[in-house]
């Protein structure tokens, strides 16, 4: 019996460490991994973003795709372009005539084929009421655009995520409750109204902020002494080095950025609040509560980061409605940007235009969504499976 025990406990020795071992490289161990299986898990991750990166590239194809055949058939609807915008101001004869040379009167097909193709190597095609080629159109004033949206997420960044924190601080209190207001008021009210009550305001009875326009003349002809202009006027005006040039240049864009950016900043509160009381509410922000951790301390430096990623995520959409934003804000404060020229186009039925100015805008959008995904994937990992 003795020998018989004594041949057993090797057995049940093995079975401990057999156990002990596949304990140990058990998935959730908290047993350190080897060099060799990190240097695999560090492989695989960076396999994997870079998968995600190249189907997230490749996705935007057939999305441009789908979105210029989409615009080339709406704007067919109206008839060929030529009858839209000049129909009625020639003859028949001469409408005919300037539809043959336009190549209208052939197939749709045969017409959708060579727009695809003009777009191909950079042709939108020429406008009919100003007779200039749209590519030239968009490179002078998508510049104005894209400054006018940067300054509106400034002003949504600036606005709506320290709110959104004192709102999560503060929840189910007054300040919490005046705060989910403002942030319903914003994104509910439309962006040419508020631009009209902020000129009301700010221009008519406290006349402190110009009414309309980018610049004045005088700044205007002060940065076209500059010989290679970015046509945004903030770099232009820093590297011109003129004080009175810089403050005039923000005077204007302040309150095209907070009709704007107010729309986006709303959103933003909402975001930033909602998840910075789930964060608050976690194992490892109660542990460092117990730890003595002041609540200043756990609002600013535990809770914020987590609580904006969901911003990053949303951010896409967010660029997307700022763009269409932009039309009702650069028409009202006569920002001269594509969302302005778009309703001039529209006014003028230049339909050639506009789709040239729309297809741009859904190409930023696009890409815009791409890099955002990308730096989704980047600050959470769970994005990427």
């Amino acid at each position: 019996m003795t020998d018989a025990n004594q041949r057993v406990e090797p057995v049940g020795e093995q079975s401990s460490a057999g156990s002990a071992d596949a304990a140990q490289n058990a998935p959730g161990s908290n047993t350190p991994l080897t060099p060799k299986q990190q240097d695999e898990t560090k492989a695989a991750t960076g396999i994997s973003l870079w998968r995600y990166i190249l189907i997230r590239a490749l996705l935007i194809i057939p999305t441009v795709l789908i979105l210029v055949t989409l615009v080339f058939l709406l704007m067919r609807m109206t008839g060929d372009p030529i009858t839209a915008a000049l129909g009625g101001r020639l003859t028949p004869d001469q409408l005919a005539e300037r539809i043959h040379e336009s190549g209208y009167d052939r197939p749709l097909i045969v017409q959708y084929g060579e727009y695809l193709a003009g777009i191909f190597t950079g042709d939108f095609g020429t406008s009919l009421s100003d007779n200039r080629p749209v590519v030239e159109m968009l490179g002078q004033f998508g510049t104005a655009t894209l400054e006018l949206t940067l300054y509106a997420l400034v002003v949504a960044f600036i606005v709506g995520v320290p709110l959104g924190m004192v709102a999560a601080s503060k929840r189910d209190r007054l300040p919490d409750a005046v705060l989910r207001i403002f942030a319903i008021l914003c994104y509910a009210t439309p962006v040419f109204f508020a631009g009209l009550v902020l000129k009301l305001v700010f221009s008519v009875w406290i006349p402190i902020l110009p009414v309309s326009g980018r610049t004045t003349t005088s700044t205007e002809i002060a940065l076209s002494d500059l010989v290679t202009r970015t046509g945004i006027n903030f770099i232009d005006a820093l590297r011109l080095g003129d004080m009175a040039v810089l403050q005039d240049v923000i005077a204007h864009a302040i309150l095209p950025a907070l009709a704007l950016g107010l729309l986006t900043a709303g959103v933003f509160l909402r975001l930033v609040r909602t998840n910075m009381i789930g964060t608050l509410t976690t194992n490892y922000v109660s542990a460092a509560r117990s730890r003595g951790v002041g609540r200043r301390r756990l609002v600013n430096r535990h809770a914020f980061r987590p609580a904006l990623i969901p911003i990053i995520t949303v951010m896409g959409m967010q660029i997307a409605m700022l763009l269409a934003g932009a039309v009702l804000t650069e028409t009202t404060f006569e920002w001269k940007g594509l969302g302005f020229q778009l309703s001039q186009y529209l006014i003028a039925r230049d339909f050639v235009a506009v789709q040239g100015i729309v297809i741009m805008l859904a190409v930023i959008v696009a890409v815009t969504n791409f890099i955002v995904d990308i730096l989704a994937a980047l600050i959470d990992p769970r994005v990427r499976y």
